[in-house]
């Protein structure tokens, strides 16, 4: 199995379309964010968990489901960078690979000492807008190769149908 633990503000002040969307609307940025990596997991098969820093926001940690990734918000006076070491130590075994999704540079080393691996925000948005391209070419091959009707027919007949099925005559 593999896991991808994403340190969900990073990756919004890194790609430019979330970092254009997070200076008027921060919500619709993470919510953005999550939409990418729900696409990337079902393509993947990968388990997803974003982790959003609610340091210095009262409150316990707050963990749901969206689009069938975990999200994770960290509780208060706890950073994403140590929500995300604990994962790696929860989620880390013989079975499991780990990535951390982080350009942070001091949290890669530490994510590297705990046995995970590391993507920057960069190889992250190239791999999800990589497959959002496949995926576009996949849907426009199975509309070309679908049949249109299953008896040919002409121009005029089809707009003829067309008016019809309007209520025209």
């Amino acid at each position: 199995m593999i896991v991808l633990v994403v340190d969900g503000y990073n990756m919004i002040g890194d790609w430019p379309e979330l970092k254009v969307l997070k200076e008027f609307q921060l919500e619709e940025a993470r919510n953005r964010l999550i939409e990418m990596l729900a696409e990337y997991q079902a393509y993947t098969g990968y388990r997803v968990i974003v982790v959003f820093d609610a340091y210095g926001v009262k409150g316990t940690e707050k963990k749901r489901k969206e689009h069938r990734l975990d999200v994770i918000f960290t509780k208060e006076n706890e950073t994403a960078d140590e929500r995300i070491e604990k994962l790696v130590n929860e989620v880390k075994n013989v079975q499991t690979k780990v990535y951390v999704a982080t350009s942070d540079f001091a949290e890669q080393w530490t994510i590297f000492s705990k046995g995970a691996l590391r993507k920057s925000a960069r190889e992250l948005l190239l791999e999800v807008r990589e497959i959002h391209s496949e995926i576009q070419e996949s849907v426009e091959e199975h509309l070309t190769l679908q049949p249109k009707s299953k008896i040919p027919l002409s121009e005029d007949v089809l707009k003829y149908f067309e008016k019809w099925r309007r209520g025209g005559k």
